[in-house]
């Protein structure tokens, strides 16, 4: 037993035999490719012929993609009741705040109801064995007071303190 008897390192051993693979790999890509650069026409099987055999297709030549114009005009779309003051030199609608306020009041109202018939019997409670909506309603806003309530105070008892303290 010396210095000199070393046991091979095994993953010095596995990159060589990798790199060796890696090689070989290249080798048969460079003999594929010099294959398929020989026969320029693409052979096809077909179905018809009895297996095994070939046939050949011509190369088809592709053509360039067609450009049409476009009349930019014929692009906007613009509503028919709107006049002409609603749109500036660019074709851009303008800055309008009353439609801007209709926008943001229907947003907040909600879908309009298909059925206001059902509607009327479930906020009189007409429907038995459902609360009626008045109630449900009555409950929220009670519920949404008692908690403003409540912060007002966590935040006016933590303000009296803050001053009690300084």
């Amino acid at each position: 037993m010396g210095f000199r008897d070393k046991k091979p390192d095994p993953i010095s051993d596995k990159a060589r035999s990798l790199e060796s693979e890696i090689q070989k790999l290249e080798a048969e890509i460079k003999k594929l490719d010099t294959q398929l650069s020989r026969t320029s026409t693409p052979k096809y099987r077909s179905t018809a012929t009895p297996s095994g055999a070939a046939v050949p297709r011509p190369v088809e030549k592709k053509s360039e993609p067609v450009f049409e114009e476009i009349k930019v005009k014929s692009l906007q779309v613009r509503d028919e009741s709107a006049t002409p003051d609603y749109y500036n030199e660019l074709g851009v609608r303008k800055y309008d705040l009353p439609a801007l306020w209709n926008r943001v009041r229907n947003h907040f109202r909600g879908p309009t109801t298909s059925n206001p018939r059902l509607v009327n019997y479930l906020a009189a409670g007409g429907v038995q064995g459902l609360r009626p909506l008045r109630y449900e309603k009555r409950v929220a806003r009670n519920r949404v007071i008692a908690l403003a309530l409540g912060l007002f105070v966590l935040l006016f008892g933590s303000l009296w303190l803050y001053l009690k303290i300084r």
